[in-house]
């Protein structure tokens, strides 16, 4: 099993670059971008410095993949950066990925967040042996901040500078499927309609505490990656706990058995710890049901993975607030209690 490589403690003062490795979305939304920057300076203390890819027109973005990888090679090999965050995400980066110069970015571990798109190079550097982290860009989920439960922004300081670990994630009592229109300037940063949280998150299976490190991402994402040379090999997925939520374009219920029904062709099941589902973008409580029940068919039903624990509902992915899950973190599930712990430090003392 490769040793995880931890990047440095984020703290205040700490130089965050800002990348667009997927979209030019801060282009055609300016003030939503600045919203989002004006609070990673106010609220944390981050001093931020733009790459110049960050703002770059989109059919230009688009049109050279090398440059924005260009952008985090650069950012890696900075010895005044300390951390790199996306301004949004898309669907093509996984284009960049033959540009990433991973000698430079694997010889100086930094903080790196993103999610949705970023699922591509944040996979793809964890099975390198680098913790990266699922959460929070810049304009869906930072620019929204001060509009969201205060839970979450303790969530962010906790994570970005507490060093109390085991890490105990707790439930948001309330959530929100997504922003109002990001070119409406009388309703910036706010979010759409709150919907109370419940109990939180459950687990479907399970009988037995379990350990693992978490890898995954956008479910639909990770379907890009699928036969290319940037999928795991059969041996990554021992002690691997799998973490998947759902984007925007919301797929089925029956489709996400899809994906699911491949990776138990690949034996993923057999040597995986446990599985954490988020909270799915836009499902209705029917579709919710279906989706649990097609999960639990699937690696219980047709691969014999009862014992297998797995949670669903989890506050992470593209409904907000998200938590921050660590790729390559250790975590613990714990089905008869309810609990999801991270048991180390993601960050290097």
């Amino acid at each position: 099993m490769i040793r995880m490589m931890k990047p440095k403690r984020l703290k205040q003062g700490s130089k965050l670059a800002v990348i667009s490795p997927s979209s030019g979305l801060p282009y055609l939304f300016p003030e939503t971008f600045e919203l989002g920057l004006s609070n990673l300076r106010e609220m944390f203390g981050f001093d931020i410095i733009e790459m110049p890819t960050a703002r770059m027109e989109p059919t230009e973005l688009y049109r050279y993949p090398e440059l924005r990888a260009q952008d985090i090679n650069r950012c890696f090999g900075d010895s005044s950066i300390d951390g790199i965050i996306c301004s949004i995400g898309g669907y093509e980066s996984i284009r960049i990925l033959p540009y990433l110069d991973t000698e430079i970015i694997m010889n100086n571990p930094k903080f790196i967040m993103g999610f949705s798109d970023a699922t591509t190079f944040l996979s793809y550097l964890n099975q390198l042996g680098m913790i990266t982290f699922y959460g929070p860009s810049i304009l869906a989920g930072i620019a929204q901040l001060k509009h969201l439960p205060e839970a979450y922004s303790e969530h962010l300081r906790d994570f970005f500078f507490s060093d109390q670990f085991p890490y105990n994630y707790a439930p948001y009592r309330r959530w929100t499927n997504g922003y109002k229109d990001w070119g409406n300037l009388d309703t910036l940063g706010e979010c759409q309609e709150f919907y109370p949280n419940g109990d939180g998150w459950r687990f479907l299976q399970g009988s037995s505490v379990q350990q693992g490190e978490v890898w995954g991402g956008c479910i639909e994402v990770l379907e890009f990656m699928k036969s290319t040379t940037y999928w795991p090999d059969p041996s990554f997925w021992d002690n691997k706990i799998l973490c998947f939520e759902t984007s925007e374009e919301k797929p089925s219920p029956m489709h996400v058995g899809y994906m699911l029904r491949n990776y138990g062709m690949q034996g993923v099941y057999e040597k995986v710890k446990g599985i954490i589902f988020g909270r799915a973008k836009d499902y209705s409580e029917e579709e919710n049901k279906q989706l649990y029940d097609i999960i639990v068919n699937i690696v219980e039903g047709e691969f014999g993975a009862g014992d297998l624990p797995i949670v669903v509902n989890f506050d992470f992915g593209h409904t907000d607030p998200k938590l921050i899950l660590p790729l390559g973190g250790r975590v613990e599930l714990r089905p008869h209690t309810n609990e999801v712990v991270l048991l180390e430090n993601p960050f290097r003392d």
